[in-house]
């Protein structure tokens, strides 16, 4: 692994405001490093979770705490001009209620005290007929499986409600013996005890009279051990009501307890807004999958230095972009004035 090219890249993310290039990567080294010399590092390299653990795991060593909490969830990344591959696909968007063009990926985070540290990255691969050769669950539990073996301090998962199957659960707390907290959709089917999970009596969520402040134990179905389940009551934007249902395998948790432990879960949708908007993530113009795989890797770990930054300087990565883009602006302006040097211009208007 080329760690001064790594180095080099990611810096250059974090500071790039368009079109992520080797072209443009080499003009603000002045041409000391070639352009070929960036396009071959993204091209021949090859960047996996085991560098990513490499690389963060002396930070983290340092930061680990037992309340720590493990956040899976996955990012679209959007590709409307870039040809499909095995990792350019078609995915439909919920938010904007129809199919769009781009790369999915799938990552895990660890937080601790504020700060977010990536553990884990895997681009989503299609194969034959489209479909993925590995589904977002399955990924999730080995990434989780990894995290475990890598002995990372840690109370929860925490994920929202499309990680939220019997199997995730089974291995978290059957298997790991570690505890969860999952979003669970109204039409899940539980049983009110113990018996009646035994007989196969289930009823759906939504039949439950729970109100917000209450904590009920059931068992799920297909899980083989009870859990704590809440409401909580929330008001949206347009100012009606919703609610959510959360299921914690700790049975000795509050409800506020559970519900500050599942607010650390919106790490990762900040994580998200960051890679796009501060690392470049979507500004890069490859067309291969190992260049576009490598780009999206060296995105992730400018994210990672962003973090550490923002400890050092408390400061959050927009205002440390802000503080970029001022002195960047700054060199500019005393560029122009440079370049007027000797021009007189009348702007006499009368």
């Amino acid at each position: 692994m080329n760690a001064g090219m790594l180095d080099l890249y990611s810096d250059f993310l974090i500071l790039n405001d368009r079109y992520a290039t080797a072209t443009s990567l080499s003009a603000m080294t002045g041409q000391v490093v070639s352009h070929d010399k960036i396009t071959r590092f993204l091209a021949e390299e090859r960047f996996d979770d085991r560098l990513l653990w490499k690389l963060v795991k002396p930070h983290l060593r340092k930061m680990e705490q037992a309340d720590g909490v493990l956040i899976g969830d996955d990012s679209f990344s959007e590709k409307p001009h870039t040809d499909e591959n095995n990792l350019v696909g078609w995915y439909y968007d919920h938010s904007k209620g129809r199919s769009v063009k781009g790369i999915n990926v799938m990552s895990v985070l660890y937080e601790v005290n504020g700060t977010s540290i990536p553990l884990s990255l895997r681009v989503v691969r299609k194969g034959e007929e489209g479909k993925a050769e590995q589904g977002k669950n399955e990924v999730f539990r080995e990434s989780i499986g990894q995290a475990i073996r890598n002995q990372v301090k840690f109370r929860y998962v925490l994920a929202d409600i499309w990680y939220g199957s019997s199997e995730n659960m089974e291995l978290i707390k059957g298997r790991h013996k570690k505890d969860f907290i999952f979003p669970l959709k109204t039409n899940r089917q539980v049983a009110l005890s113990a018996g009646q999970h035994h007989r196969g009596q289930y009823v759906p969520i939504s039949s439950l009279n729970l109100k917000p402040g209450g904590r009920v134990n059931v068992y799920l179905k297909g899980v083989g051990f009870p859990v704590q389940l809440i409401k909580d009551v929330f008001v949206n934007k347009d100012g009606s009501e919703g609610h959510l249902y959360l299921a914690c395998s700790d049975l000795t948790e509050s409800y506020q307890q559970i519900i500050t432990q599942y607010q650390r879960r919106w790490r990762v949708e900040e994580y998200h807004r960051s890679l796009k908007n501060n690392t470049s993530l979507e500004a890069s113009p490859a067309k291969t999958e190992r260049t576009q795989a490598n780009h999206i890797f060296a995105s992730v770990y400018a994210f990672f230095k962003l973090e550490l930054m923002k400890m050092k300087l408390n400061a959050n990565h927009y205002a440390m972009k802000t503080v970029l883009a001022t002195v960047a602006l700054k060199a500019a302006f005393e560029k122009i004035q440079e370049l007027k040097c000797g021009i007189q211009l009348c702007l006499n208007f009368a």
